[in-house]
Order: structure tokens, then C-alpha cells, then sequence
């Protein structure tokens, strides 16, 4: 069984190739991809080569974690079924070519049990439930009426906007520098950081992964308030201390989401009180992969890509 596949042969080197998969399972289902999104955090620090050291890092290796697609072969034990529409996030069915994280394909081997049926309505907006899930658990760690202030008005920022005003009730406060995406706001306002004037905020979520702003965000902090790190840092993070000690700041990151967090989006989006509307900018075959690879992270115009891995006859 092959697949046509992105494959990452070194930094800033792509190529789209036919690669050989491993035979699945009785416990495993195949999916033929139909969309899959392109990642500015994790993908882009792949491509440029400045990713930190993390497991099951190197290349050559399969991008992508945003994929979805159709079953078309459902293991005996695999609990899932033929033509069941599924979001899939990445896999690792390669052979020797690293799966990391294994998702821009165009037909996968994967666990049944990391094949997650959802909502037919949504279509290619099923590539985007990763973030949501990724939004969800960072909105989680927030403390009692959520979020404040966002940092950060790109896809991630405005899903956690989105889901805080749905968890809690209340508008928070979004930063965005680049005036091209302080519109699509929906219930709460966009403001550069210069014009904010608020310096009591009890949670910021920073969704820029941009380390260097950190020291700006504890001055618009309350005392004893949180700051969450939901971002992706590549570069070191640390803040100035005597400012973060007079107000007893606290610290926490949000990691990468878990699988009750994909239950909870998934069931929002199905009941359709979480819209993924507007937060898709560009698409481009899978043909394209190199272009659109690079429109993704170099456009600033480029909010999300995603690629389409249909009509592949």
C-alpha cells in the first residue's frame, strides 16, 4: 500500500513523494486524507530547522497533525467503521521515514483508536479541531472567569476567545500587533498592547510564542495573577524578576492537548455552539505542497492553510 506523502528531507527542503506504508492490523483502520491543515508553530519550526530538540525528532520526516479524512479499511478490532469521517492526528506508518507528526498524506495506517469520528458538517473545518482541542485545554487551566486577556489574534488566539466566551460568559481582551488580523473578532475587542491600559488582569493566555514579550505581559498583571503559556517557544523563556516578585506572579504552560479536550471540541462543534467559521484564509492541492508550505509560513496574509488531498486519480 503507498501513499503520496509530504516528507521534510532536511530544513526548508520539501518534497511531495510516493512513499511505502506499513500493512495495518486488525486494531488498525485506513484513512484516506482528504484535508489536512498546515501548523505556523511546530511545522514552521521544523521547516526553518530551529525546533528544539523533542522526541522522535530528524529528518527525513511527515509533517502534520491536523489531518481528516474517510475510513476505507476498519481493522476487525479496530472499533471503528468503514466511511466513518474522521479526524486523525498524524501517524506513523512510514517505514523508516519518521513520522513527525505524520499527517500531510494522502492515505494513513492508524490505531482505530486514534481515528476520532466527527461532525460531517464541518468538512475541511475538521483539520482545525487540533487547535481547538489545543484551546480548550489552555482555557482549562484558567481560573474562575477565565481568561482576561489574549496574546495574539492568529488562529489559536481566536479559539481560545471563542471558547472562554462560551465557558464563561465574558468578553476577554485580545492583543494583536499586525493590523491585518485584528478583524474577525466576534464578541470582544482587539487592541494593540500600547493602547491597553488595563494593569490588572488575574489570567493572561499567551498564544503568540513570542518569549520576548513575556516582561510586557507581567506589568498588565494583577497581584497573584497567572500567566498561561499556551504558545510554541523556541527561544528561551525568561522574565525579568523584581517586577514578576512584587506582583507573585505565577507561571503555567499548556502542553499539548489531551484527549478529553478533543471529546469536549468535538461534542461543541457537533452541537454546533463552537463555530470554526473564518479562520481558514488559504487552501492549495496537495500537488502544490511546496508553495504551499512556504505561503503558509512566509504570507503574512496566511491565517491557515490547508491542504486538499482529493481527486488524487
Amino acid at each position: 500500500m503507498r501513499a503520496s506523502a509530504v516528507v521534510m528531507e532536511q530544513p526548508r527542503q520539501l518534497v511531495l513523494t510516493e512513499l511505502e506504508l506499513t500493512d495495518p492490523t486488525e486494531q488498525d483502520v485506513v484513512v484516506d486524507i482528504e484535508y489536512s491543515g498546515i501548523s505556523t508553530g511546530t511545522e514552521k519550526l521544523l521547516w526553518t530547522g530551529l525546533m528544539p530538540p523533542f522526541p522522535g525528532m530528524g529528518y527525513p520526516l511527515v509533517p502534520g497533525y491536523e489531518s481528516v479524512g474517510r475510513i476505507v479499511e476498519a481493522g476487525s478490532a479496530s472499533g471503528r467503521s468503514n466511511g466513518e469521517q474522521v479526524f486523525v492526528p498524524g501517524a506513523r506508518c512510514f517505514g523508516d521515514i519518521r513520522g513527525l507528526f505524520g499527517g500531510a498524506a494522502s492515505r494513513l495506517v492508524v490505531a482505530g483508536h486514534r481515528a476520532h469520528p466527527y461532525a460531517e458538517h464541518l468538512g475541511e473545518q475538521g483539520a482545525l479541531l487540533a487547535l481547538a482541542a489545543t484551546a480548550y485545554h489552555a482555557v482549562a487551566l484558567a481560573n474562575d472567569g477565565g481568561p482576561q486577556l489574549i496574546v495574539g489574534h492568529g488562529v489559536l488566539g481566536r479559539l481560545i476567545a471563542r471558547i472562554a466566551l462560551l465557558k464563561w460568559g465574558s468578553a476577554p481582551t485580545v492583543w494583536e500587533t499586525d493590523a491585518k488580523r485584528a478583524g474577525g473578532a466576534t464578541g470582544y475587542q482587539v487592541l494593540q498592547p500600547s493602547a491597553d491600559t488595563c494593569r490588572n488582569y488575574r489570567t493572561i493566555i499567551d498564544a503568540s510564542g513570542n518569549a520576548a514579550a513575556i516582561d510586557g505581559l507581567v506589568t498588565h498583571l494583577a497581584h497573584g495573577g497567572d500567566i498561561i503559556l499556551a504558545g510554541f517557544y523556541a527561544e528561551r523563556v525568561s522574565f525579568d524578576f523584581p517586577p514578576a516578585f512584587l506582583r507573585e506572579a505565577r507561571f503555567q504552560i499548556a502542553a499539548e492537548w489531551q484527549e478529553p479536550d478533543l471529546a469536549a471540541v468535538r461534542n461543541l462543534t457537533a452541537e454546533r455552539l463552537l463555530s470554526l467559521d473564518g479562520l481558514i484564509s488559504h487552501r492549495r492541492s496537495f500537488r502544490d505542497a511546496d508553495e504551499a508550505y512556504r505561503t503558509a509560513f512566509m504570507d503574512p496574509d496566511c491565517l491557515k492553510m490547508i491542504l486538499d488531498w482529493r481527486n488524487r486519480a
